[in-house]
């Protein structure tokens, strides 16, 4: 192999070490400022305002489009063995375990996490961020840290909700327009679906909230102070949590199966 070649793969992979390095000091930091940021709860709220009521309609209307999909897609397929009657099993589960969090989440890092992230890189352009810290005011703890909050609990409520919408738009397919009896639609999925299902989903959202938040906020924070750099931070925030939230639900899957 040349040798400029491996020079370059040395320089990628320290690099990316760097940055790996990077995220967790700034983690660390988050974590620790976690207790003081909840004493200032009502920036917290405003935070989960901007962050998930924001995100309502894209994410209820992509819900219900998902689970429209989903019920032509699983009434097709169960047709095929005489099953029809578990769609709303299969609908539910599909949508409670994986693409009600994941989509979510990618539809969160799309909207939410390019907001915050774009917000947080105009400040650090203008020099708000650089005037707090003349003024002896920590822009982690002011800034960052409800931004980050307010991420982070909106994150397993638009999940939730985008769930609901979900099976609601698989109901309306199976049930309306593919005859599939109501009561069973119901039962099934009432039966089949336990506790545990519904954690996963919880617990994945939880996770994926602070995955997304956290790029977010960090890619907002140390960008380039100029206009390049802002949209620079705004797109490593959608291609980094995108992969990240693919990577961490494979991982979540295989440890709750």
């Amino acid at each position: 192999m040349p040798a400029p070649i491996i020079r370059e793969l040395v320089d990628s992979i320290r690099e990316t070490l760097q940055t790996l390095g990077a995220y967790a000091l700034f983690a660390g930091r988050v974590a620790r400022e976690t207790p003081r940021a909840l004493w200032r709860f009502h920036l917290v709220v405003e935070q989960v305002h901007n962050s998930g009521a924001h995100s309502l309609v894209i994410t209820m209307l992509s819900g219900l489009f998902v689970g429209m999909v989903l019920g032509l897609q699983g009434f097709d397929l169960l047709e095929r063995f005489g099953s029809e009657e578990s769609l709303g099993t299969a609908a539910a589960l599909g949508l409670l375990k994986e693409l009600g969090p994941v989509i979510t989440a990618l539809l969160f890092a799309g909207r939410a996490g390019t907001a915050l992230a774009s917000e947080l890189g105009l400040m650090r352009a203008t020099d708000q961020l650089a005037a707090m810290e003349m003024m002896a005011v920590d822009p982690v703890r002011r800034v960052v840290m409800p931004r980050f909050l307010g991420g982070v609990l909106s994150m397993p409520l638009l999940a939730a909700i985008f769930s609901m919408i979900g099976i609601f738009g698989a109901q309306l397919v199976g049930v309306q327009l593919m005859r599939v009896d109501s009561g069973q639609f119901w039962s099934k999925m009432r039966s089949a679906v336990e506790f545990g299902d519904v954690m996963e989903g919880v617990v994945k959202s939880c996770v994926f909230g602070v995955a997304c938040s956290l790029i977010a906020v960090y890619e907002g924070y140390h960008s380039v102070p100029t206009a390049e750099g802002v949209g620079r931070a705004t797109t490593r925030t959608v291609v980094i949590s995108s992969v990240v939230v693919l990577l961490l639900d494979y991982m979540l899957t295989a440890a709750m199966l």
